[in-house]
């Protein structure tokens, strides 16, 4: 009996420590190199796949498919000599909307200070307090912001101990002085520190409470009562209008409307009539960036 114990312990903790929270497609783009020759460039995306999708980021025993969030790296290289890496990376993720077939984006970051340092079949291990290189740092690092906010948007500030740790991950890259990574401007601008600092910060509370309201209560209940839901998107906007208020042109509310801001004008377009006024001259002051999109809200 104690053998049969053994073994039945044993297999849950393959699916422990299996778990595998994400289905991502990274690419890696050489073509400004002109050294497209080269396999490393083709190993380094295979091994950036395996470290995404076959690690567990979490202490949950199981995911299922469809819990799994569903991101993309877009990873352009703009010179490589030596191990040394010039690049950006385009980071995406989304979550499904209940009751419907289609899914919603939560995280749209261009990150254009993505420098590192990669040799051939080098393998990828992450530990949250330690550094070990920028490239493991930096997609660590948006792997644990998503989660967090995508736990942010079933659970009212769900995503807390994902932000923690993003933030170790990042406090560890500092210490290192590695590219990328210095504190530096204001809320507004647009760095890693100020990302994790603004969604752990209190001062940003408005901004997770409107993530739960927008998605949660919004989007997930529309296929129920359209209406409601409806409303309760625009009760989200207004959310982040009086966090705007207090903390203007923040980098949180602008990455925001990066992600939705054609899905917002979607939703306020379609659907049962509501008033949109007030929340239109609204989403002009927290997204100037976005106005050929609010100018089609009728």
């Amino acid at each position: 009996m104690q053998n049969w114990i053994s073994i039945i312990m044993f297999f849950i903790g393959l699916v422990y420590l299996n778990a595998q929270e994400f289905q991502c497609q990274v690419k890696v783009d050489a073509v400004q190199t002109g050294k497209l020759q080269l396999s490393i460039f083709d190993n380094l995306e295979k091994s950036l796949t395996e470290f995404v999708n076959q690690n567990s980021w979490t202490n949950q025993r199981k995911v299922d498919d469809h819990q799994r969030i569903a991101c993309s790296m877009f990873i352009n290289i703009r010179s490589y000599d030596n191990d040394f890496f010039e690049a950006s990376i385009q980071f995406q993720s989304s979550r499904p909307i209940f009751g419907s077939d289609i899914s919603t984006p939560i995280l749209n970051i261009n990150d254009r200070s993505f420098n590192f340092n990669y040799t051939e079949f080098q393998p990828l291990n992450f530990n949250p307090n330690t550094f070990e290189t920028n490239l493991i740092s930096v997609v660590s690092f948006y792997l644990l912001t998503s989660l967090g906010m995508d736990a942010d948007t079933f659970e009212e500030f769900g995503g807390t101990e994902y932000y923690q740790q993003a933030q170790q991950v990042a406090s560890a890259a500092q210490s290192a002085n590695a590219s990328g990574w210095a504190s530096r401007g204001g809320s507004g601008d647009f760095n890693r520190f100020n990302l994790i600092r603004d969604l752990i910060s209190q001062n940003f509370s408005q901004f997770r409470e409107a993530l739960y309201v927008y998605h949660r209560e919004g989007l997930d209940q529309m296929h129920e009562d359209t209406e409601l839901g409806k409303q309760r998107i625009i009760d989200a906007l207004d959310l982040l209008k009086e966090n705007n208020q207090v903390r203007p042109n923040s980098l949180l509310v602008r990455s925001f409307f990066d992600a939705k801001a054609n899905e917002v004008q979607l939703i306020l377009n379609g659907g049962p009539k509501v008033d949109v006024a007030a929340i239109k001259e609204s989403l002009y002051k927290m997204a100037p960036g976005q106005n050929r999109v609010w100018k089609e809200i009728k």
